[in-house]
């Protein structure tokens, strides 16, 4: 057997630049580069390797393990799963930073490895500058809190443990049903450590996406169903990206004539201009596919795992619904009391269609009438808001409506927290696939900037758009920078209504009058946050790192400013201040929270009776 002597570390770079992943024929290099914060416990040894190794490994020096992390998932997300970053952290804050993201990506079915740098395997030098002692396990350090967040997690603690652990780390992160963050620990020492590998553990590996085809017996129960189905509604959700299967669910929505609404990782799937395209549906959906949706009697969840938002916390369906699941997993399949079809949404979708045509199905006359009218009605109240003007100040849908109209086809809006997502579900208009980029499964604040570092960088035409909350944005832009170093151009778009208004106005609509949601100053009197507003000058901020920003005292300025931001070469910013509470509000929809039993507040114990009576209407299970 023919061996070369390596450091661990220097085999485990070797290894991931040999990685491919095959779809319908198509090859596609899966891992890209590595992103990460050098400190001790990786310096010296994923550092050295990435300096010395020879790989094609891109490395890409952020500024905030958490941003990393959430650029790479941003960037596998745009890329349908078909490649992904590696991300590099030193021992003790470094890693533990990265849990966040980890999270996100998890929660998201998003592949991402994780590299965190770990303490001596060897023990010898205990405790080492930010390690942590656990005195009931000496064997659990701070890494371990990256199990519940990862798919895979293992410790390499001997450098021979490096191809077992490899192959295990691929093998979930390259799998539609168990993909999502996968953590590989490298202790320091292990990292230097040299071992005799295989040649063959090193040469070009390549895995295979086996669409799975859809079984006959579920298949009929399937068509037997839609058979009898006169007002059938399908939900697209993230897999039909992941499958590429976007077209193939528009000419079987036309075919058969069922109506399509969209979960916010489906979103794109459709066009707006699609004759069966109604849009988001559930908490922040619109009210066509709302409406769409109380009175369906089969729901074809594609590619979905039906989060609350998604059902509006199981409320939208009427009981005597019948749902069918048409997924790759079965743990999402089953949920809600469904009929699992285990299925690639592609291939499943394909056969579906064949059954159907066999029947020569499709809906009514009636019921065509019924969406087109829906969506005519929606499509002006989208209009509406686009137009909404306000003589106080500007309005957030508005805003919305100017940038939606200022994009190209191709150009990508971004956003993850706060109330951006639910106005961009419900009026955002998409007309080409991958289009639409939110993270809504953690709804990560802080996502935004890094997510659209690494959106673009997976993006072969358009420009990306961020759109971001003072809030949100706070929290984590140090992303920025890297843009700039990379030269890598994003856009980002912040609205400024100083505070965290979206959940001011989720506390104000369960009977609080406003509290510690909003950025002032703490008064003496009282002792509470209700001071002035605190002013930020985020232009100034922004062009303090080189990025080229613009101030935009209303929507006639915001429309020059994007002009301009496009024709920049840099990453820009443009800062716009918004009248806080001019976001839309739902339509046909609810949302369980936690309202107390107990109150002074005669307002909450009103909202908690509100929310018991809502709470007896939605599904059990």
């Amino acid at each position: 057997m023919e061996t070369i002597r390596l450091t661990m570390a220097q085999a485990l770079l070797r290894f991931l630049d040999q990685q491919f992943i095959e779809l319908d024929g198509m090859e596609y290099k899966f891992v890209h580069g590595v992103m990460g914060i050098f400190g001790h416990g990786n310096v010296t040894g994923i550092g050295e390797a990435l300096e010395y190794g020879g790989t094609g490994l891109r490395f890409i020096q952020g500024h905030n393990e958490q941003g990393l992390v959430h650029a790479a998932a941003a960037f596998a997300k745009q890329k349908n799963r078909l490649g992904i970053y590696a991300c590099t952290s030193s021992i003790g804050p470094g890693a533990t930073n990265m849990i966040t993201g980890a999270a996100a990506a998890t929660v998201n079915r998003i592949p991402v490895l994780l590299l965190p740098g770990d303490i001596f395997a060897s023990r010898q030098p205990d405790p080492v500058l930010q390690q942590i002692e656990t005195p009931w396990d000496y064997g659990v350090n701070a890494n371990h809190a990256f199990k519940p967040v990862s798919r895979y997690w293992d410790r390499i603690e001997r450098p021979e443990q490096l191809m077992s652990a490899g192959l295990n780390a691929l093998r979930v992160l390259t799998d539609p049903v168990d993909t999502g963050a996968v953590t590989l620990c490298l202790p320091q020492d292990t990292q230097a450590e040299a071992y005799d590998y295989p040649t063959s553990f090193l040469e070009k590996r390549i895995w295979h996406l086996d669409r799975r085809s859809l079984h006959a017996r579920p298949l009929r129960n399937a068509v037997e169903l839609l058979r009898n189905s006169k007002r059938p509604l399908i939900i697209a959700g993230g897999g039909v990206h992941y499958s590429l299967a976007t077209e193939t669910l528009r000419d079987f929505a036309d075919t058969f004539g069922i109506p399509v609404c969209e979960t916010q990782a489906g979103k794109s799937a459709m066009s707006w201009k699609d004759e069966m395209s109604v849009g988001g549906v559930g908490v922040t959906g619109t009210a066509a596919a709302n409406i769409l949706a109380k009175d369906a009697d089969l729901i074809l969840a594609v590619g979905s795992r039906l989060q609350d938002f998604t059902t509006a916390s199981k409320q939208i369906f009427n009981s005597d619904v019948k749902l069918l699941h048409l997924n790759v997993s079965t743990f999402d399949g089953n949920k809600m009391d469904g009929i699992a079809l285990q299925a690639d949404a592609k291939s499943g979708l394909e056969a579906l269609s064949s059954g159907l045509k066999n029947i020569a199905y499709k809906t009514s006359p009636d019921y065509a009438n019924k969406v087109s009218q829906l969506k005519s009605e929606w499509n002006k109240e989208v209009d509406r808001l686009y137009g909404l003007k306000n003589d106080s100040g500007n309005v957030q849908t508005q805003i919305l409506g100017t940038l939606n109209e200022f994009m190209a086809p191709e150009d990508v809006i971004l956003c993850a927290a706060g109330s951006l997502p639910g106005d961009l579900h419900r009026l955002w208009r998409s007309e080409l696939p991958k289009t639409y980029h939110l993270e809504y499964g953690y709804s990560c604040m802080g996502y935004e900037v890094a997510g659209a570092l690494g959106a673009k960088l997976a993006m072969n035409e358009g420009e990306i758009y961020a759109i971001v909350g003072d809030g949100s944005y706070l929290m984590l832009h140090s992303e920025i920078l890297t843009s700039l170093k990379e030269h890598t151009k994003i856009n980002i778009v912040l609205l400024d209504n100083s505070g965290f208004q979206c959940i001011k106005n989720l506390q104000m609509a369960h009977g609080s009058e406003g509290f510690g949601n909003e950025f002032r100053f703490r008064e003496k009197e009282s002792g509470r946050l209700t001071g002035e507003i605190t002013p930020v000058d985020f232009k100034k901020y922004a062009e303090a790192l080189g990025v080229k920003a613009f101030h935009a005292a209303d929507v006639d300025e915001f429309r020059h400013a994007l002009d301009a931001a496009k024709k920049e070469s840099v990453s820009t910013l443009i800062e716009i201040k918004v009248l806080p509470g001019t976001m839309s509000d739902g339509y046909h929809s609810w949302w369980r929270v936690g309202v107390p039993e107990i109150s002074n507040s005669k307002n909450t114990m009103d909202s908690q009776q509100e929310m018991a009576d809502e709470i007896r209407k939605a599904r059990p299970y």
